[in-house]
């Protein structure tokens, strides 16, 4: 019996062989196991923390697993002056105060430009003095000018009455 073709060229058989070859290698090239945190008790603070996961208590010199179900690491497990998370040159402590300091300094400071703007904007608004003193202003004005305009019309019927009156076009007598 002959063996079947398949139709499979020689280039073909090279290409699924590559592909085969690269999911072997691929499913063979696992991650190794991880690490705990406390392999690396008793050494360095900066070796245990190139793990984000861990936390370093300087306290006892112990690597550990970093509490994620509580905020703060709680004091049963290392004192908050002796943890390090993150970086070895700053404690929970120190970083808790500095955090509370500049948050007060940013809410602070929204507060005053807060009041400073609404003070601001209430200094633009006239008050009610300065809306009475604007219409009795304006009342003054309209009564002056209705006074000039009396005081027009009787000067104009006197200049008529005695013949000085200035007409619109001289040549209008003749």
């Amino acid at each position: 019996m002959a063996p079947a073709n398949l139709g499979l060229t020689p280039h073909w058989v090279m290409l699924l062989g590559a592909v085969l070859l690269l999911l072997l290698s691929g499913a063979s090239a696992q991650e190794p196991p991880r690490v705990g945190c406390s392999e690396y008790t008793n050494r360095s603070c900066e070796e245990c923390l190139r793990n984000v996961s861990c936390l370093w208590c300087n306290e006892n010199k112990a690597c550990m697993d970093y509490p994620v179900r509580e905020i703060l690491p709680p004091a049963s497990l290392c004192k908050l002056s002796s943890a390090r998370w993150g970086v070895c040159w700053v404690n929970f402590e120190a970083l808790i105060i500095t955090m509370s300091v500049l948050g007060g300094s940013v809410l602070l400071g929204i507060t005053v430009c807060c009041c400073y703007c609404c003070r601001r904007k209430k200094s633009r608004k006239p008050d009610k003095s300065d809306e009475r003193a604007m219409r009795e202003q304006e009342e003054r004005r309209v009564r002056q000018e209705e006074r000039r305009a009396e005081m027009k019309s009787r000067h104009d019927e006197i200049r008529k009455k005695y013949g000085l009156f200035k007409e619109q076009n001289p040549y209008e007598k003749f």
